[in-house]
């Protein structure tokens, strides 16, 4: 058998081996996480090695404690998933507000420096968080805005606009300059042609920003737990979670519960995000 014959029978068996152990790898951790979360505490200290448990013996106790109030003897993230949804949506509403036209400025209008600005926006983001994390803070403090929400959205919104507007403008420069040539000798002025030509046309990618921006403002934790430890009602849940991981009374059960409800919001927002995408490009190939 010569190498070619032996490639040709060993690469559909090799490509399904690839497939199922990648599936394994990323799918295993969240399962076993769901898993838990559903198993009453008894059950996890009898059988820790289990890795399916009967139907019958699952509850959902453990999500109705996690989502009680501090003062009903659970754990609060209700509140503390307000608290996110509020940052990340607002983070993220505005972030795409300032982005957008500035990416469209730096892709379309000509200006000294452009360039230079272009790249500027994605070195600032190669710098480590922690660098700017103690200047913001005492900055924020100065203005009372320390360890308030509206403090970690503005400091979010600094941290996403520099990459957002870097992958904007790569998506508006791809689109041809004719197509706002015509809009501006049909009377359109330059405002219109970005949000009745551009915008639709480039609404996938603005989608994968936004999607990309809410998930940063939901899931990080070094700025929550820099500006918000102090205040348990104004905690997120990335910061609830790690906090209670802390404690000797929170069960394991509890905090797979909590992770579920920390993951949960992301892949939904994926599922519609990417019915979203197709509908984007749809309306810019109409307009186009």
């Amino acid at each position: 058998m010569n190498r070619h014959a032996l490639e040709m029978r060993l690469w559909p068996v090799l490509r399904w081996v690839l497939i199922v152990g990648l599936v394994l790898i990323t799918v295993f951790p969240f399962f076993y996480m769901v898993l838990l979360s559903f198993v009453p505490i008894e059950q996890l200290l009898q059988h820790p090695e289990r890795l399916w448990v009967p139907f019958d013996q699952l509850t959902t106790e453990t999500y109705a404690e996690v989502l009680r109030s501090e003062d009903d003897g659970g754990q609060g993230f209700a509140q503390f998933m307000r608290n996110s949804a509020l940052v990340a949506v607002g983070c993220t509403v505005l972030t795409l507000l300032v982005v957008i036209p500035g990416a469209y400025a730096v892709a379309r209008l000509r200006f000294r420096g452009r360039r230079f600005m272009g790249g500027l926006f994605l070195a600032v983001y190669l710098f480590p968080a922690i660098v700017i994390a103690i200047p913001l803070f005492v900055g924020f403090s100065r203005v009372g805005l320390g360890t308030s929400l509206v403090g970690l959205v503005l400091v979010y919104i600094a941290l996403t606009v520099p990459v957002s507007i870097h992958m904007l403008r790569s998506y508006f420069e791809t689109i041809p300059v004719s197509i706002d040539e015509a809009a501006t000798l049909d009377g359109a002025s330059r405002w219109t042609t970005l949000t009745r030509i551009t915008v639709p046309l480039a609404m996938p990618t603005i989608m994968s920003t936004a999607l990309f921006i809410f998930m940063i403002a939901w899931n990080e934790l070094l700025f929550a737990l820099l500006f918000l430890v102090t205040d348990r009602d104004t905690w997120t849940v990335s910061l609830g979670l790690t906090q209670l991981s802390n404690g000797i009374e929170v069960s394991k059960t509890v905090l797979m519960a909590g992770s579920v409800l920390l993951t949960v919001p992301v892949v939904l927002l994926y599922g519609l995000a990417e019915r979203a995408l197709t509908e984007g490009l749809t309306a810019g190939a109409d307009k186009g």
